[in-house]
């Protein structure tokens, strides 16, 4: 396995495939991103996550990697393919390939003839420059088949991998999941809910919307709020609360400001502090534009029993969130939109713990048993095809 760096999503994905035993995982990395790294990522502060994200497997950074944050187009190592030949390996999934180590990898598989798996989350609707468009069509082509197996977090992903002619057969879904860890956190807090509410000045009778991400471009923040102002004025039970920190956020507080709106922003929350927010809250709002290529607070939310409200250009739209069952679907920066579905569940609170359980049963099928048994399937489906030819 190849990633970039240790992330807070992946590590209990990899805990759950070594604890297989059909598989003998290790996973190479190519850097550790120190606290003033995840800043400068779009966080906004320095930061260390506060879950462990290098227990339970077997792991090593790649020794000629730099210790720290590089432009991921820029990190390589040369001695990449000497190492997976000299450890014998049966196949490689490499997460992603906006970085040069994955191109090295997928370089050093092909010259080796090692089983190649790659997974992404990427959509037809992120931007692409036209050359990039032009080398994807050979590279996915089924005609002459470059990988063993495209893995697919999703429906848009999949349609990613068709577009470019990757072979139906050649497609399997490995869902994004998340740690079960959120949906026992809410469970323990729920008791607390009237408690958490107040923290963040709001009472029973509110019906709160969350925010809840970087303060950056792709997410649309802005959005958020305005939508917010449009709708405390036909519906003044609704409020706001925006997790996060990161470039937009002192705009987003002085819009509030200005306007008086019931907005609280609690700043960056870790991962054992996010789940006071989902539970005060009543539902997930992400704004975001076609770079959100999945949404994986939306996963959080639904663990957590809450509908979520997205644009049309969120990744894990058509596999989440089914209109007026577990949430609704707004066109991008379509404000106005926005703030109508705001309005309508505000006024409906009891509908949205309705759609709040629904959610929930709706992220069964991307559980991380799903996501671990994705993988097992593919390298089982990989190596017999690999042995019958």
């Amino acid at each position: 396995m190849l990633s970039t760096h240790p992330i807070q999503y992946h590590a209990h994905w990899f805990r759950a495939l070594a604890a297989r035993p059909e598989l003998d995982l290790s996973v190479f990395y190519c850097y550790r991103a120190s606290a003033a790294d995840q800043a400068r990522a779009g966080f906004g502060v320095e930061f260390d996550w506060d879950v462990p994200l290098l227990e339970g497997y077997r792991y090593s950074f790649l020794s000629s990697m730099p210790r720290g944050f590089e432009n991921p187009s820029t990190l390589q190592t040369p001695t990449l393919g000497q190492m997976l030949t000299e450890k014998n390996v049966d196949a490689v999934l490499v997460n992603g390939w906006h970085y040069k180590v994955a191109w090295q990898t997928i370089l050093a598989c092909w010259k080796n003839r090692i089983p190649l798996l790659v997974r992404g989350d990427s959509q037809l609707i992120s931007p692409r420059g036209r050359l990039k468009r032009l080398v994807k069509y050979p590279i996915y082509s089924s005609f002459i088949p470059r990988f063993d197996a495209c893995l697919a977090v999703g429906t848009r992903s999949r349609n990613y991998y068709l577009h470019y002619g990757a072979h139906r057969e050649r497609i399997f879904l490995v869902p994004h999941a998340i740690s079960d860890v959120f949906a026992c956190v809410a469970e323990q807090a729920d008791h607390r809910r009237s408690e958490l509410r107040r923290k963040y000045g709001f009472n029973d009778q509110h019906t709160v919307f969350l925010f809840a991400g970087k303060f950056i471009e792709k997410k649309r923040p802005m959005d958020f709020v305005r939508a917010l102002a449009t709708a405390t004025r036909e519906e003044p039970s609704v409020a706001g609360v925006m997790v996060g920190d990161g470039p937009l956020r002192t705009a987003c507080e002085q819009f509030v400001a200005s306007r008086k709106l019931p907005v609280c922003f609690t700043g960056f929350l870790n991962q054992s502090q996010i789940g006071d927010a989902y539970v005060a809250s009543d539902c997930l709002v992400l704004p975001s534009d076609g770079r959100e290529t999945w949404g994986l607070v939306v996963n959080e939310a639904m663990s957590c029993g809450k509908p979520a409200v997205v644009s049309d250009a969120v990744g894990c739209g058509p596999d989440l969130v089914r209109e007026g069952c577990t949430g609704s679907v707004f066109p991008l920066g379509d404000v106005a939109a926005l703030s109508q579905i705001i309005v309508q569940m505000g006024r409906d609170p009891s509908r949205l713990r309705t759609m709040g359980e629904r959610a929930r049963a709706q992220l069964r099928s991307y559980s991380l048993d799903a996501a671990v048994q994705g993988v097992v399937d593919t390298v089982k489906a990989v190596l017999a095809r690999r042995a019958s030819k």
